[in-house]
């Protein structure tokens, strides 16, 4: 018998092991969309897509079932078989218009790849949501406006005959008349929210000539002196930092208790 002092085995809880860890500040964060934005930009998009009649159709054709004596039969009879062919109205009803679409997160990922977008959309249902995270550093980059917006799939998912759809982008087209979604574009852009991301602070911003005649100016007083030099780089360190540090949350990962573990064989 174990003495009334010292517990059993049982009755000792098994530490749990667990690991904290810092979580980035870095993680690019889509903006928040005001909800009349929200109200607007579905239905500009459904508008659009209902009057142009932009929909993917597909017809399921019955292929009768052929056993192996049909062929044998049909092998030694001299008459041709009949072949099913798909009916044409299979595909999308209009392909010029779908063309400049890119439907999905790896069409737009691609289209953004090679700056062939002007405007991107993302639904908020996406699990798991990082899934469409690289999509905010890419249009940051290519200076695309870009937004997630509540209830995307639902709304544009049902005039284009699809299950679902994640993210939609607007291409760019060569020329301005054969453009279909222009007018949807140009009304979407200024309800759309500008994105930040904390390691590119000066991303969408463009150099302007006199940023250029005051770094000629900087280059031509190098040689007057280093004292001059010096006192430059003082001021410029004195003024706001362009970007702004954010704080660290402790983020604890705990080990799954029930996982079964193999205990170690002494030799």
């Amino acid at each position: 018998m174990a003495t009334p002092g010292k517990p059993l085995k049982k009755e000792i809880k098994r530490h749990i092991p667990a690991k904290t860890s810092f979580t980035s500040p870095l993680t690019p964060t889509w903006m928040p969309l005001p909800q009349q934005d929200m109200y607007f930009i579905l239905k500009t998009l459904k508008d659009k897509l209902i009057s142009i009649g932009l929909e993917k159709k597909e017809m399921k054709v019955h292929r009768p079932r052929r056993t192996k004596k049909d062929q044998k039969a049909a092998a030694a009879s001299s008459e041709p078989v009949p072949q099913v062919q798909d009916t044409p109205k299979n595909g999308w009803t209009d392909v010029a218009a779908r063309r400049q679409l890119a439907i999905g997160i790896n069409e737009v990922t691609k289209a953004l790849e090679r700056n062939e977008l002007k405007l991107v959309l993302v639904c908020r249902s996406v699990k798991p949501r990082h899934m469409t995270h690289h999509l905010i550093a890419l249009s940051a980059t290519r200076g695309v406006p870009a937004c997630q917006v509540p209830r995307l799939s639902e709304s544009v998912s049902e005039p284009l005959g699809l299950k679902s759809v994640l993210a939609l982008g607007f291409r760019q087209c060569a020329s301005k008349d054969e453009e279909v979604f222009t007018d949807t574009v140009d009304a979407i852009k200024p309800r759309v929210p500008s994105l930040h991301v904390a390691w590119l602070p000066g991303a969408a911003a463009t150099e302007d000539p006199a940023d250029m005649e005051e770094e000629g100016e900087e280059e031509a007083g190098e040689k007057r002196g280093q004292k001059r030099k010096l006192e430059s780089e003082s001021e410029e360190i004195s003024e706001s930092p362009s970007c702004t540090l954010q704080p660290l949350k402790v983020k604890k990962i705990v080990a799954n208790p029930e996982k079964k573990r193999k205990k170690k064989v002494k030799t």
